[in-house]
C-alpha cells in the first residue's frame, strides 16, 4: 500500500509531462509511492504518453484517463484523480510542473508524520515563464513555520504556495458540492485544508512551477463576467464555509470583483447592468468618498446628465 500518492493534473501538455513524471520518477523515499496522472481528454498526445509510462512502469505509474474533457479547469480532474489515490497522503502537481528535490516527498511526509496536528505541507518554489521573463524564488526568508486560516484569508487574493509544492493528509473523503462548482481549485482546497489543521512550511526549493504568460491569465479574466461571477460566488462559500467570521474581510475581497465587473466586456455599452453593478460595489466596499465618487459619475450618472454637471461647472472658467 502507497503512503504517498502523487497526483499529476494534466490537459494538453505533451511538451512538459514527460519532465512530470520524470521528476517524481526520481524521488527518494524509504516508503511506496504511486503516480496518479490524471488527463483531462487531452488531444494533443499528452494521453500517449501518459500510456507509454504506464507501459514502463505498470503498477507505478495509473494514468486516469477519463473519457471527456471534465471541466471547470481541472477541478473535476483532481476530484476524480483523487478518488484513485490510496495515500495516507497525496502530493499535487500541475503538469507542467515538475520536482527538483529527489528528497521532495520523503521530507514533506516526515513533516506530516512528525506533526499530527497539520493538515498539510508546502514548501519553497522556483518561479519560471516560458517567454523568457526572469525566474524568482516565490517566497523569501520572512516566512513562519506553519500557517492558518487567518493567513489564507485578506481584502486581495493571497497566495504563496505553489501547486507543485503542496502535499495534504488523505483525509476528506468528500468535497462540499460548491467546490466543483470553482474554477479555481487551489484556493478553496487550502480554505478546506486549513480548517482541518495547520499547515506546515519547509523553506527549501523544491519544485517549479511553469507560468505562460500568453496563455489564459488572471488578467484576461478581470474583463470577462463568467469568470468573476464565478470568483464571486466562490468566496462567497468561502464565507459560509467558515461560518462568516471573515465577513467584513471577505465582503470587501468579492466586492473587488463587482468592481472588476463594471469593465467586463459583456457590459459594454449596458447602462443599467453596469449601474446596479456600481451600486453594489459600493454598498460592499464602502470605498472613501475619492473612489466612491469616480465610480459614480463613471458608471452611476447618465452620461448626458455627468456632460452638463461637466458644462456646468465649466462656466465661471469660460
Amino acid at each position: 500500500m502507497p503512503k504517498v500518492s502523487v497526483l499529476i493534473i494534466t490537459y494538453n501538455q505533451h511538451k512538459f509531462i514527460r519532465q512530470a513524471i520524470d521528476s517524481v520518477l526520481a524521488q527518494k523515499t524509504n516508503f511506496p509511492i504511486e503516480i496518479l496522472v490524471g488527463d483531462d481528454f487531452s488531444t494533443d498526445g499528452t494521453r500517449e504518453i501518459i500510456q507509454e509510462y504506464e507501459r514502463q512502469h505498470p503498477g507505478l505509474v495509473i494514468g486516469v484517463l477519463h473519457p471527456h474533457n471534465m471541466g471547470k479547469n481541472g477541478g473535476i480532474n483532481f476530484l476524480e484523480t483523487l478518488k484513485r489515490a490510496k495515500g495516507e497522503y497525496y502530493a499535487l502537481i500541475d503538469g507542467d510542473d515538475y520536482l527538483t528535490d529527489p528528497l521532495k516527498l520523503q521530507k514533506q511526509a516526515d513533516l506530516l508524520d512528525a506533526h499530527p496536528d497539520y493538515s498539510m505541507t508546502f514548501h519553497n518554489a522556483l518561479i519560471t515563464y516560458e517567454d523568457g521573463s526572469p525566474s524568482y524564488i516565490l517566497n523569501g526568508p520572512d516566512m513562519k513555520p506553519y500557517y492558518t486560516v487567518d493567513d489564507l484569508i485578506g481584502e486581495d487574493e493571497i497566495w504563496f504556495m505553489a501547486t507543485s509544492s503542496t502535499m495534504y493528509r488523505n483525509n476528506i473523503k468528500e468535497y462540499p458540492a460548491w467546490f466543483r462548482e470553482s474554477s479555481s481549485g487551489d484556493i478553496p482546497r487550502l480554505i478546506l485544508k486549513a480548517k482541518l489543521g495547520k499547515i506546515g512550511y519547509i523553506p527549501d526549493v523544491m519544485s517549479v512551477y511553469r507560468k505562460n504568460r500568453a496563455g489564459a491569465s488572471f488578467h484576461d479574466n478581470e474583463r470577462d463576467e463568467v469568470f468573476l461571477r464565478n470568483r464571486i460566488q466562490m468566496y462567497s462559500n468561502i464565507n459560509k464555509e467558515l461560518g462568516y467570521r471573515y465577513n467584513t474581510v471577505l465582503r470587501r475581497n468579492i466586492a473587488r470583483y463587482y468592481r472588476m465587473m463594471l469593465d467586463a466586456k459583456q457590459y459594454e455599452g449596458s447602462y443599467f447592468r453596469r449601474a446596479r453593478i456600481a451600486m453594489k460595489y459600493l454598498s460592499m466596499a464602502k470605498p472613501e468618498w475619492k473612489k466612491a465618487k469616480k465610480v459614480i459619475i463613471e458608471y452611476i450618472v447618465p452620461k448626458p446628465l455627468a456632460k452638463l454637471y461637466s458644462t456646468i461647472r465649466l462656466l465661471p472658467y469660460r
